[in-house]
C-alpha cells in the first residue's frame, strides 16, 4: 500500500506540529506521523514541550510560587495568612488539565487546517518514503515530495545514576511527585535542574544540586550568573559546583531512599536523599528513525547534519528542532518548522540564529539574547555596557519584587545592540522587547529615545539603554568604554 503527500512530517512536537500546520496553510497536502500514545492508544500531540517539559513545569513553577508568596511573602503587603498548605495532588492534577487542554487544541488545529494525523512510528527510507509502523505492528509505506524530520529529544541517562521506580527519576518523573520529598538531590545545575529545584524547594524540600562543572551557568553572562547564584543560595538551594557523581544506590525499606556518591576538590562524599532527579541534559531522538540508505547522516552525538535552512544531505528531506544543531528550545524548533514550510512552498524564508532568546523560568527569571560580555571580550570587540538594577525601579519596588538587573551591551563604535541579559521579574517578557529591537538592527540610543510607559518593569530596559551612553536618569552612572 502506498499513499502520496506533498509533505510528511515525522513528529508532532513544537517543531513538527507547527511545520505541519504551516505546510497545510500554504496549500500542501500534509500528513504528520506521531508514535506517542496514551493508555487508551490515542495519539499524544505536542511532544515533550507540551506534555512533560515546558508547559507542565511552568504550571508547577507558577503554583509553587503562589504558594510561597501566600505562605511567606504577603505580610509585607499587610495581608495576613494563616494555615496555608499545599495540596500536591491537586497541584499535579491542575498541571495535567493544562496539558490536556493544550494538546487537545493541537488536534483541533490539525483538523481545521486539513493536516492528516497518522498514529505510529515513522522511519525514513530511501527515495523520500516513510515507513509507518502502527501500534499493532502493521507497516505502511508513505511517499512524499518532501519529508520533515522532527522527532525531538529525550533526557540523557548516566551510568552512575540509573533510573529506579519513583526514587531516581528524570525530568519527566520529577513532574509527577505526589508528595514533597523531605530531601531532594538533583544532578545538573542547568535550566531543567534549576527549575525543578525551585519547584520542590518552594514546596518544602531541602534541595541539593550537584553540578559537575566548576562554572555556574557557563553559557550565561557571568555578571547575571553570579547574581543568580547569590539569589538561589538565599532561596535555600544548595548548589555544589565541581561535584561529579560517581555512584548511587537505592535503599529499599518502608520508605525508599537513595545514597549518592560524588567527588569534588575536597575528595569523595556521600549524601542520602529521599529522591534523586537526573537532569544532565537531553539527547536527540534519532535512533531507529533513519534507514541505512536514507541518505541522511548523523554526527557522533546523534544529531542530523543540516545546512542553515535545515536541509539534510538527502534531497527533499529536512530536519528541525532538537535533532539538529543549536539550542534545544521549543521556540527555535517552531520557527525552524515555519521556515522549512515556507521554503518548501517556494518562499525565501530564513532564520536569524543569532537572536534566539534563552530563558530560565525560576524566580527571578533569567533571560538573555545575543552576545555575553565574556564572548565580546574573547572576540576583541569594543563595547559599552549599561546596567540598571530593579532595586531602582518604582514598579518593581511597588510589587516587592526588586531583585536583579537588566544589562545591555552595545558596539562601542556603531552603538548597535549586541546583547541583552536580565535577571529579575518578568525577565522573559522584558527581553522580548530587546529581541525585536535587535532584529531590526537597533542601537542602544534607539531604545534610549523610545518612550516607555511609567511605571513599568520595562523601564529597566530603557534605563539600561540610557546607561550605555552614561545617561541613565535613576542611577548614578558614567559611560565605560571597554
Amino acid at each position: 500500500m502506498s499513499d502520496k503527500y506533498d509533505v510528511i512530517v515525522v513528529g508532532a512536537g513544537p517543531g513538527g506540529y507547527v511545520a505541519a500546520i504551516r505546510c497545510a496553510q500554504l496549500g500542501l497536502k500534509t500528513a504528520c506521523v506521531e508514535k506517542w500514545a496514551n493508555a487508551d492508544g490515542k495519539p499524544v500531540l505536542g511532544g515533550v514541550c507540551l506534555n512533560v517539559g515546558c508547559i507542565p513545569s511552568k504550571a508547577l513553577l507558577d503554583s509553587t510560587w503562589r504558594y510561597h508568596e501566600a505562605k511567606d511573602s504577603l505580610g509585607v503587603h499587610g495581608i495576613t495568612t494563616k494555615g496555608v498548605s499545599l495540596d500536591v495532588g491537586a497541584m499535579i492534577d491542575r498541571k495535567a488539565k493544562v496539558v490536556s487542554q493544550l494538546t487537545g487544541g493541537i488536534a483541533q488545529l490539525f483538523k481545521a487546517n486539513g493536516v492528516t494525523l497518522l498514529p505510529g512510528a515513522g522511519k525514513l527510507l530511501a527515495g523520500k518514503r516513510v515507513q509507518l509502523t502502527a501500534a499493532d505492528g502493521k507497516e505502511t509505506v508513505l511517499e512524499a515530495d518532501n519529508i520533515i524530520l522532527a522527532t525531538g529529544s529525550r533526557p540523557v541517562a548516566i551510568p552512575p545514576a540509573p533510573l529506579a521506580d519513583d526514587v531516581v527519576v528524570d525530568s519527566t518523573g520529577a513532574l509527577e511527585f505526589r508528595d514533597v520529598p523531605k530531601r531532594l538531590g538533583i544532578i545538573g545545575a542547568g535550566v531543567i535542574g534549576l527549575e525543578l529545584g525551585s519547584v520542590w524547594s518552594r514546596a518544602g524540600s531541602e534541595v541539593v544540586v550537584l553540578e559537575a562543572l566548576d562554572t555556574f551557568l557557563g553559557a550565561v553572562d557571568q555578571q547575571i550568573a553570579k547574581e543568580a547564584a547569590k539569589t538561589f543560595k538565599q532561596q535555600g538551594l544548595d548548589i555544589r559546583l565541581g561535584a561529579r557523581v560517581t555512584a548511587s544506590e537505592v535503599k529499599k525499606g518502608k520508605k525508599s531512599s537513595v545514597s549518592v556518591t560524588y567527588t569534588d576538590k575536597d575528595g569523595e562524599h556521600t549524601e542520602l536523599f529521599d529522591r534523586l532527579i537526573v537532569a544532565v541534559g537531553r539527547r536527540p531522538n534519532t535512533d531507529n528513525v533513519l534507514a541505512v540508505d536514507s541518505g541522511v547522516t548523523l554526527d557522533e552525538r546523534g544529531f542530523v547534519f543540516v545546512n542553515d535552512f535545515c536541509q539534510t544531505e538527502a534531497p527533499g528531506v529536512y530536519a528541525i528542532g532538537d535533532i539538529v544543531r543549536g539550542p534545544m528550545l521549543a521556540h527555535k524548533a517552531s520557527e525552524e518548522g515555519v521556515m522549512v514550510a515556507e521554503r518548501i512552498a517556494g518562499r525565501k524564508a530564513q532564520m536569524n540564529y543569532d537572536l534566539i532568546p534563552g530563558v530560565i523560568y525560576t524566580h527571578p527569571e533569567i533571560a538573555w539574547v545575543g552576545k555575553t560580555e565574556e564572548q565580546l571580550k574573547a572576540a576583541g570587540v569594543e563595547y559599552n555596557s549599561g546596567v540598571f538594577p530593579f532595586a531602582a525601579s518604582g514598579r518593581a519596588l511597588a510589587a516587592n519584587d526588586a531583585g536583579g538587573m537588566v544589562k545591555l551591551l552595545a558596539d562601542a563604535n556603531s552603538d548597535r545592540v549586541l546583547g541583552c541579559h536580565i535577571i529579575g521579574p518578568n525577565a522573559a517578557d522584558i527581553l522580548q522587547q530587546a529581541v525585536v529591537a535587535m532584529e531590526f538592527g537597533s542601537s542602544a540610543e534607539d531604545l534610549a529615545m523610545t518612550v516607555f510607559a511609567h511605571p513599568t518593569l520595562s523601564e529597566a530596559l530603557h534605563e539600561a539603554a540610557l546607561a550605555v551612553g552614561g545617561h541613565a536618569i535613576h542611577i548614578a552612572n558614567r559611560k565605560k568604554r571597554k
